[in-house]
């Protein structure tokens, strides 16, 4: 029985370092297992933290983007709107340097029709040539400027040339008597009427 004993001991110390051995082992890949784990975690969120960086620096890249677009987009919608209204102006103001060169002319017209007898075969077709010449000035813009005789100098309007002594105290500092008739086109001043003003 002393043999037997012995032997049973030593399978029971036999069991119980195979078991030490088995939870030692389990320990051990536990141990690697949690390692493992935390290396994963750690890698999971250095992951997510770079995609999140990532899509940050996108989203920034992306705002950046836009806003240059944008700002592309309006310098282009005020460069057009720009050249637009320069062409309209071109267009409407085209013909001022030569209807100011024929004002002079239009002004020589009316000279002669006063100059012309009232009862002269010659008045009738002059005043035929002088109304179509009015009329096609008229028709490309032309506007003749109101009568300003009695009224305040206005130097957006009015070119004062001389004064004279006021023929009464109503007409102090007011036009007298206009030399030349200004007119604009397209509602732009292109001659300033030449006024005498009373002192």
């Amino acid at each position: 029985m002393a043999k037997e004993d012995i032997n049973e001991m030593k399978e029971q110390k036999e069991s119980v370092a195979q078991e030490e051995q088995e939870i030692k082992s389990e320990q051990e890949t536990t141990t690697e297992a949690e390692a493992n784990t935390d290396q994963e975690e750690a890698t999971e969120e250095t992951q997510e933290t770079s995609e999140e960086t990532a899509r940050a620096s996108k989203g920034e890249e992306l705002e950046e983007v836009k806003n240059k677009y944008l700002r592309l987009y309006s310098d282009f919608e005020n460069f057009r709107r720009r050249t637009a209204k320069e062409r309209l102006d071109l267009v409407a103001s085209a013909n001022e340097g030569l209807v100011v060169a024929l004002l002079p002319i239009l002004d020589d017209f009316e000279r002669a029709q006063k100059a012309l007898g009232e009862d002269s075969k010659e008045k009738e077709g002059f005043e035929l040539i002088y109304n179509k010449f009015k009329k096609t000035l008229e028709q490309k813009g032309v506007k003749e400027m109101e009568d300003c005789i009695g009224k305040a100098l206005d130097t957006e309007l009015h070119d004062a040339i001389t004064q004279i002594p006021a023929p009464s105290e109503e007409l102090k500092g007011k036009i007298v008597d206009v030399i030349e008739k200004g007119y604009y086109l397209n509602d732009k001043v292109v001659r300033f009427a030449k006024v005498v003003v009373g002192a």
